[in-house]
């Protein structure tokens, strides 16, 4: 790739008309060392840019960020797919500082009558959940957060007692409904016993506008964006992959293949969490613990990880893809076919499920006491929480996450109870930022971080930041960082050793570039 090395300026008094740091143009990662970098210490600083970001999950636009000290920055175009069964998030902006901070773990509520929420997803700035209600005349619903511990109900899809999976595409929100064998929680299986296996669009209020039955399938596994299209996969056999149409439209697409574990018979095999990682679908199987790639036309087995006989989550760790496993309770690292690095343990649990980047730190629920991790480097894992204490049950989830509002959201079985958590100090503009030039900046002063689009602030959060120290070794990245690599453009990158004022970004964001 073409590299831009940055201009950079004297380190003197600099005025708003300054910046410290200068790029014309980045088409491709870049990378400055410490030595060379400006200073991010305990000042105010601005970042400014023009960027037009390629179709798919985004990836860092400025990050200085250290993991080993948990301090630093980013400021990246984040998409969270593949958290178990759900796209989460889906080209969100955030801006984040970090000086090893934590928060306290909060329960934010249990929609309805959630024995769990099967997905969280984050729609045009708010939080969604789909839950599994399987009592006598309950249904899977969908609840739109609203803040503390309520949550608004949205409707229910159709008659089956999950809403499975969720996903941002086109603009509107999608809905996979199933229904869920509870017995596979080891509870008492579901008095509903409905199928589902259906898609619905969100139409507003309680509205959901029919999108088509998927063939063959009582359950949705996972949905995901990939080059323009909705796919979805079936949870249960037989196994299942399918491409939205439009209308009520589905194509049935190719499933990948290979010998049972026990006939040793060539048997099609189930793709259940979807990813989208580079420039393909990545699918991780309950049939054999493999992860498959498709390329559009078929599917290359990336090979068995470890002993595992299921594959369940995805996330992207500094643009390497991270897989959970059952029932080793260990992640691994995608490195290329057949080659997968083992990430370690979680603790002593079997199962990895939602995980995700959040603000810098890796972190990944687990079966069976839901409990969330956070990796600290290598093959080492610390505990965080415990977040469901429910007695006199073999199996507690922490089943998805989400990022919404500066936080990660995480679903619990079988209490049903959502609880959030913050690293640092993070703000998101939670709508998905279109593929046209946009000018984005990010504000940091002593006392608060802002996000401002073309011109305008979309996000804001007060806090009192003096004694945040962002100073560390870390290379300057543009482009790069833990959250992945961008695949696009970025043009008039500045850095400012000030806080620009809001008329300085308009004026900025006013001189437009094609």
């Amino acid at each position: 790739m073409k590299r831009f090395l940055p201009a950079l300026l004297a380190a003197l008094p600099l005025s708003a008309a300054e910046p410290a740091a200068f790029w014309k143009e980045v088409t491709g990662p870049v990378t400055v060392p410490s030595t060379e970098s400006v200073a991010f210490e305990k000042g105010d600083f601005t970042l400014a840019l023009w960027l037009k970001a390629d179709a798919g999950p985004g990836g860092d636009l400025v990050s200085r960020y250290d993991p080993a000290k948990r301090r630093g920055f980013h400021l990246t175009l984040k998409s969270n797919p593949g958290v178990t069964s759900n796209q989460a998030n889906w080209r969100h902006l955030q801006f984040g500082i970090d000086d090893h901070r934590d928060s306290e773990w909060t329960a934010c509520g249990r929609p309805g009558q959630a024995l769990f929420a099967f997905a969280l997803a984050v729609h045009d700035g708010a939080l969604y959940a789909g839950t599994c209600e399987p009592g006598r005349g309950e249904r899977g619903r969908i609840y739109r957060y609203d803040g503390s511990d309520r949550w608004i109900d949205c409707g229910a899809p159709d008659g089956s007692n999950s809403v499975t999976a969720l996903a941002v595409f086109d603009g509107a929100l999608y809905a996979g409904t199933g229904k869920y064998r509870v017995a596979g929680s080891s509870l008492p299986e579901s008095e509903n016993q409905i199928p589902g296996g259906k898609v619905f669009r969100y139409g507003g209020g309680n509205q959901w506008i029919d999108c088509g039955q998927l063939p063959d399938t009582e359950a949705v596994g996972g949905l995901v964006v990939h080059e323009g299209k909705l796919h979805a996969s079936s949870l249960y056999k037989p196994a299942g992959f399918f491409r939205y149409e439009g209308g009520t439209q589905w194509t049935s697409l190719p499933v990948p293949r290979g010998p049972d574990n026990t006939t040793n018979e060539v048997v099609p095999k189930r793709v259940v969490p979807l990813t989208v990682h580079d420039t393909s679908i990545y699918a991780g199987s309950y049939d054999g613990g493999h992860v498959y790639r498709f390329d559009g036309a078929g599917w290359t087995n990336c090979g068995r990880l470890g002993e595992n006989t299921q594959t369940y989550s995805f996330a992207s760790l500094g643009g390497a893809l991270t897989v959970g496993t059952w029932p080793s309770g260990r992640v691994y690292r995608f490195d290329g076919i057949e080659r997968w690095t083992d990430l370690g343990r979680l603790g002593e649990e079997l199962e990895v499920m939602g995980m995700l980047v959040h603000n810098g730190r890796f972190l990944a629920g687990t079966l069976p006491l839901a409990e969330v991790y956070e990796h600290e480097g290598g093959t080492n894992w610390k505990r965080l929480a415990r977040l469901d204490p429910t007695p006199d049950v073999k199996y507690r989830r922490a089943w998805t996450m989400a990022e919404y509002d500066g936080r990660v959201f995480v679903s619990t079985l079988p209490s049903g109870v959502i609880h959030s958590f913050a690293t640092g100090t993070q703000v998101q503009w939670g709508h998905s930022l279109s593929e046209n030039w946009h000018h984005v900046a990010a504000v940091k002063t002593s006392g608060s971080i802002a996000l401002y689009l073309d011109g305008k602030e979309v996000a804001r959060r007060e806090a009192d930041l003096a004694d945040y120290d962002l100073a560390n070794e870390a290379p300057l990245r543009l482009g790069d960082g833990r959250n992945g690599t961008l695949k696009g453009r970025m043009r008039e990158v500045r850095v400012y050793r000030e806080a620009l004022t809001k008329e300085a970004i308009a004026n900025l964001a006013a001189k437009r570039v094609e």
